[in-house]
């Protein structure tokens, strides 16, 4: 393959990981914008739990649902198949969930992969379609107060702890513009 021909690839690839984590930071923000950036709006999904079009996937992740208050998915390694203006993507993926089951709050985990069907429209990269792998699942119990910090040292300001709404990374980056 010619110089140019990997160069491309290679953006090509990096254009497609962006997407994923523009996604997955829309995610835990729980942000439309990011989240629509990173899907064309005639996809599909199917999470095995929850599937549709693009309109039902935003409606579930946004506002989300009230007993999840923190999420936050750790993207893997992304194997990636270029064909043109469209490409397959295998992504690793662990999310963590707090989650309110009714008895108080727990930190559960997912590992698994997102297959994704990329598209590029217009020199652009988004997810056609995404099926989702289920891997593992591990509850890890009560979740700590975070009015008590972290291992017994208290936070210096309420800006700390991470959250799906209100999260200082928004303000983090809004500074910047």
């Amino acid at each position: 393959m010619a110089m140019d021909g990997a160069m491309a690839d290679f953006v090509d690839r990096e254009a497609i990981r962006h997407c994923l984590a523009r996604l997955a930071r829309g995610e835990d923000r729980r942000d439309a914008g990011l989240i629509r950036a990173a899907w064309w709006p005639d996809a599909t999904f199917d999470y095995g739990v929850y599937s549709g079009d693009f309109a039902a996937y935003l409606d579930w992740v946004v506002p989300g649902a009230e007993a999840i208050s923190n999420t936050q998915h750790v993207l893997g390694q992304s194997y990636i198949e270029l064909a043109g203006d469209s490409a397959k993507a295998e992504t690793h993926v662990i999310s963590y969930h707090r989650v309110d089951m009714g008895a108080g709050d727990r930190d559960t985990c997912i590992g698994g992969r997102y297959l994704d069907t990329m598209a590029r429209r217009d020199g652009e990269w988004r997810i056609a379609d995404r099926v989702m792998l289920y891997d593992w699942y591990q509850d890890w119990g009560a979740a700590i107060d975070w009015a008590e910090g972290v291992m017994g040292y208290p936070f210096t300001a309420g800006h700390f702890p991470g959250r799906a709404r209100g999260d200082f990374s928004a303000t983090f980056f809004a500074a910047g513009q």
